[in-house]
């Protein structure tokens, strides 16, 4: 089954995402992953198998609640100079983003119960998405991010997702490199304490940005890596921006980029309090329909968002 073509989540309906797949893997289960990469579980059978198992209570609360599942590839630091740093050449970074779109193709076919599964390829700025410190050109984040794009355009995703985006202007050649390798592509920002971008521009002004430079090719754009108190009180009350978010993937925490960075311990927040916090931004964003977490949440979180929106 392909969704490419036509995403099921365009037309409506709930769906949801995993959590902090990163934070879950080191907190709870232990993992070391260097430079925050997830994708060096799949060098090894137990890796793999660790994998499936964080990613089995997120297909059982898409069946038990009947909503659509957008199943991201552990992929998020697969590109070619976060390869580099962990010693992967380009081609073999190429094939780790392959073989983790095999994995959740594998997850997908193996699910019995209806839920539409959305096969995504998560993919993450080229530098640090805390400390942003690379700002790329449009043209050479386009240039950049077209290694890992082409490589998952060849394999089964329905399209691409583009995690923790700090500027509008790497958003822009991200949208771009997909549209040349014709994979649709959903951009997800994250925004500091005062909801702007890290380089100080509006989440509502980098998505028109997005959408001016790019005729609105992006399939839609999320807010993730935030807690939805940091930017709940800056969206405006107006604006076409409100109809393009679909997708939050919001932190469990009210603690900073910064304080987050510097903590030892996970801050797992409260499952129901975020459930409450995503439900009073339903009028704010009356398209959001894509729902998970990020940062410090895990399948508890998600089911207690799940059953607070349907």
């Amino acid at each position: 089954m392909s969704y490419r073509d036509r995403l099921p989540q365009l037309a409506g309906g709930t769906f949801i995402t995993d959590g902090g797949m990163e934070t879950t893997l080191i907190f709870h289960q232990g993992f070391e992953l260097p430079c925050f990469a997830s994708f060096v579980l799949l060098e090894d059978e137990a890796g793999r198998r660790a994998l499936r198992s964080y990613f089995d209570p997120y297909v059982t609360i898409a069946g038990e609640h009947g909503v659509g599942f957008v199943l991201d590839s552990p992929t998020w630091r697969a590109s070619p100079d976060w390869g580099a740093k962990l010693g992967y050449s380009r081609d073999a970074i190429a094939d780790v983003n392959r073989r983790g779109v095999d994995l959740i193709e594998e997850i997908r076919a193996d699910a019995d119960d209806g839920t539409p599964i959305v096969l995504a390829g998560s993919i993450g700025p080229r530098g640090d998405a805390y400390h942003p410190d690379d700002l790329l050109s449009a043209d050479d984040a386009e240039r950049y991010h077209a290694a890992q794009l082409t490589a998952l355009a060849g394999t089964a995703v329905d399209m691409a997702t583009a995690y923790t985006l700090t500027t509008a202007a790497e958003a822009i050649g991200m949208v771009r490199a997909a549209v040349g390798v014709g994979l649709p592509i959903a951009i997800s920002f994250t925004v500091e304490t005062d909801g702007r971008l890290p380089d100080g521009q509006t989440l509502h002004d980098a998505i028109d940005e997005v959408d001016a430079a790019t005729d609105e090719a992006a399939a839609y754009f999320m807010i993730n890596c935030a807690h939805p108190s940091h930017f709940a009180d800056a969206l405006p009350p107006q604006g076409a921006f409100r109809e393009r978010i679909r997708g939050l993937r919001a932190n469990a925490s009210t603690k900073s980029h910064a304080e987050l960075d510097e903590s030892e311990t996970l801050d797992a927040g409260d499952p129901a309090s975020l459930a409450i916090a995503y439900q009073s931004l339903r009028r704010a964003l009356p398209n959001l329909n894509v729902i998970g977490g990020c940062c410090g949440t895990d399948h508890r979180h998600v089911a207690a968002i799940c059953a607070a929106w349907i």
